[in-house]
This record gives structure tokens, sequence and C-alpha cells, in this order.
């Protein structure tokens, strides 16, 4: 909800205005045009949700998984309903085209749709008579209060990757939207209201650093989920270990695909081009590093600067745009002083994305699909994140000096490879060093009922997000032995 002075929290069932000091305004990234305020909130006003959340958890553990989940096939209905609406939003706050934020509704939406099996991915473990007269058994019960931390690139759906799976345990969940992509969130929330969530259970706080702080170091919020950039998820996971809390913290990427001789190189250039310049390269599943083995070099690079070259940049909600602008002006500038540094550093330019600007969005924070050609594997541009439309190009001689390439990053969120050739995929698959493989797939996001996974540094933690690791981290175990003697049992 939105007031003049800017957006409202959402705590305890009710919008409040923020006591925040200092407001930022979100413009849409295509237009520059401000859209609305979004309040820094303090540290204060996390605390009240926390412990609005405390209160509420004591009630909503004690309500039967069958009835929890009742709220989130309401849930599921009203996302359902407003998908067109929430798509466009998204769009203009965030850059990306219509296809790309009704899909990432639709992620959001099949998260709602795993956590409502909940009654049975709850189940614990019963063994009777483990003895004479003893029975054991396991039960699952929720931690208690749970944050989300989200990132600007999926105002949406990212929220979804854990919230439904902590109510559906029986936590309570405080969300703390990015600061630069507010507004999807809040109109989601204001639909929520008519779902008949009990107060404190679901929760929802603008702000930055200040209230992230807040959220690692309340006594009250146990477990704490984040999305963002490496140093991001080393800073939340360190501190929120500090102060005993579980932490799930998904970081940056640098995904690499390998295209083989063999691959069908019309199929892989489109896919690929997909995955690089699809959300305008804003995701940490973007492809963003090529490596050609043998004879693949040529083929493959003629095909790619061609799609990349003529890929249609523009306004998200425009029809035919195949990719939007990054997000602000200083993702723009950063974007393209890391294709000048790669230059300095050997690479050639083989498609420019530089100095380009879309008719009628001439102040747009437009980035334009960029390739760039063997950049030495000691540049600076091989091994940062860029976050943005830039594929680079090197080359393997072998399948395994590709593989070799590929493990030599930090990095382990994502690699792919294209290929017909069942055993090059099978060697891939088990030797390159990433949570998510793509096989002849450019985005290897896993499906709602499978975790997402990530590896090295692209994620710290032990239990990521989605499917049965959600479930697992949003709930603690209790063992029960007990003991029933054979002279009792006789009475009845």
């Amino acid at each position: 909800m939105m007031a003049k002075d800017g957006l409202l929290n959402f705590i305890n069932g009710k919008w409040s205005h923020s006591l925040a000091g200092a407001h930022l305004g979100v413009p849409n990234p295509a237009t520059t045009e401000e859209m609305c305020l979004v309040p820094l909130s303090p540290g204060a006003e996390v605390n009240l949700a926390a412990d609005a959340a405390a209160q509420a958890a004591k009630e909503w553990s004690r309500v039967p998984a069958t009835e929890r989940i009742q709220y989130l096939f309401r849930m599921k209905r009203v996302l359902e309903e407003n998908l067109d609406e929430l798509s466009r939003l998204c769009t203009n706050e965030c850059g990306k085209t219509y296809a790309e934020s009704k899909g990432e509704l639709q992620r959001a939406i099949e998260n709602v749709e795993v956590a409502c099996g909940i009654p049975m991915l709850m189940q614990g473990y019963n063994n009777e008579d483990i003895a004479r007269g003893i029975d054991e058994h396991m039960f699952r019960q929720p931690v208690g209060v749970a944050a989300v931390i989200t990132p600007f690139n999926f105002p949406s759906m990212i929220a979804f990757w854990f919230m439904p799976y902590a109510l559906a345990t029986g936590n309570c969940s405080i969300i703390k939207p990015s600061e630069k992509t507010p507004m999807t969130m809040t109109r989601i929330f204001e639909l929520f209201e008519g779902i008949g969530l009990p107060p404190g259970v679901l929760q929802m706080v603008h702000g930055g650093k200040e209230a992230v702080d807040a959220i690692l170091d309340h006594p009250k919020i146990r477990a704490i989920s984040s999305v963002g950039s490496s140093a991001t998820a080393r800073y939340i996971y360190s501190r929120a270990a500090a102060n005993g809390k579980r932490a799930q913290c998904q970081g940056g990427a640098k995904n690499p695909v390998v295209i083989m001789p063999d691959a069908d190189m019309e199929m892989a250039t489109r896919i690929v081009a997909d995955a690089a310049f699809g959300c305008a390269g804003q995701r940490c599943l973007a492809l963003s590093q090529v490596i050609t083995v043998e004879s693949a070099r040529k083929p493959f690079t003629d095909c790619i600067t061609q799609t990349a070259s003529t890929r249609k940049v523009g306004y998200g909600l425009d029809k035919g745009i195949e990719m939007g602008p990054v997000i602000r002006g200083e993702s723009k500038a950063r974007i393209e002083g890391l294709i000048a540094q790669a230059e300095t550093e050997g690479a050639k330019v083989l498609v420019e994305g530089r100095g380009k600007r879309v008719a009628g969005f001439e102040n747009g924070f437009f980035v334009f699909p960029t390739v760039l050609d063997g950049p030495p594997q000691t540049s600076s541009v091989a091994h940062t994140e860029i976050f943005g439309p830039v594929l680079s190009l090197t080359h393997a001689n072998t399948l395994a000096e590709a593989i070799e390439l590929v493990n030599q990053r930090s990095y382990g969120n994502m690699a792919c490879i294209f290929t017909s050739s069942g055993m090059a995929a099978r060697k891939f698959r088990q030797e390159a060093s990433a949570g998510n493989i793509g096989i002849n797939i450019g985005v290897a996001a896993p499906m709602a009922f499978f975790p997402f996974s990530g590896w090295n540094e692209s994620f710290f933690g032990i239990l990521h997000g989605q499917g049965w690791h959600a479930v697992e981290f949003f709930t603690q175990t209790k063992v029960v032995i007990e003991r029933w003697p054979s002279e009792w049992t006789r009475r009845f």
C-alpha cells in the first residue's frame, strides 16, 4: 500500500507508516519516471514485526497442517486471478519483459502448490517396539519465526522459494523486499489481506541495511533466507550464524556453458542467447561464459554474434521486445565499465552493447547484448559476476580441458553443456563443480519440488530453498522415546 510519503509496512495485520528518516525513489528502469518512494525503515520496526510474529507463532504452530494449507490454496487463487496486473507491475519496476515477469509469477505459484503438500511432506518416522514395551517416534515442529531478504531481480518469485514452506510448516514469516523493487511484493500483500491469515503470521517491512541487520540480530527470528551477491550472502550467513540462527544464503554466479562439436548449433545458439540475455542478464542463472570445444568454435561464434546483434531491446510492455533495461543507471555504468576493462585486458568486442539508445526511451538504463571474445582466464571479467547482458567466449581443445576451465571458478551455481553424446554429458554432469547442471538446457532452474542447489561461493548454508530442503530448513526434529511396560498395557 502506498501513501503520499511512501510505501507502507505491513505489521501485525495492519498497514503502517514507517518512522524512517529517509526514503528512496523507485524509478521505472525504462522510462526513468519515479513510481514511488520506499522507506528505509529503522530496526525498531523490524523488532515490532518480530515480536508480533513470535506471539502469533504460539497459536499458528498449533493449527493443524491441513488447515494451514487452506490459506495457501487461497494464495494460489489470488496470484492466478491477478497474474496480469502483477506481471505488468513487475515489468515496470524491474525492467524485464512482460513474458519474463509472467514466468516469474508462475514460478511463485508453483512453489505455493508444492507447499500445499506439507501434510505429507512433514511426515516423521514412527518405529514402534524398538525394545520390549518401548516405542520411538520422530516429529517435525516449526522453528518459530523466519525472515526472507529478497534481491531486486525477481521481486515476486524469490520470496516464494521460502515463505509458503515456512507458513505451511507452522512458522510465521517476515519479508523484506529489495528497496530497488518493492512495489510488486507490496501489491501481493494487499491482495493477500483477503485470504484471512491471522495477524502476525505474514508481515512485510521495507528497508535497507539497517532493517537487514535488525533481522539478523533479533533473538526471536530463528531462520534467515536470502538471495543476493556472494558478498551479501557471506555477510548475512556469518552474522546470522554468530547469533545462533539457521541460514540459507544464495550468492552470486559466473555460469559457464560448454558447446561440443556435435551440438545442434541452431538450438544451442537460440537457448544460450535466451539464457545470457534474458532478464538483461540480471539473474543468478544467467549464462555468462561460453567454452567452445574443438571445431565448435567458428560455427557457434558466427551464430551467437548474429543472434545477439539482432535481439530486440526496449520497454518490456511493448510487443515483440526480447530484452529490457538493467535496473539502475549505476548498474549500466558498472556493466559498461567492466566491458571497457575487458578490452584493456585483451578481450575483443564482437557485439557492442554500449552507447545505444531505445527510441522513445532515450534516458532508460539500457545495455544492449554484448559478446566478448577471448578474455584471458587471468582477466577480471573471467571471474567477475557482471550481472548484465554480457557473454564472453573462450575455447578449449578437449572436453576435459573445458571442464577444468569450468571448475576454476570460485562460484558454483550452474554449469551447462550442449552435446548429442551421452558419454560427454555423463562425464560433464559428474565432474562439473556446480549445484545445478544443464544438459542441452540453458537455464537449469529446478522445479519447485526440487531444491534450488548451488555450490562453492554461490551458496552459504546446508539446506536450499524449495522442495524437501525447505521443509527440513523450516522445521526441527523432535525424537520421542516412550516406555509402556507390559504390566501396564495388560490392563487394556
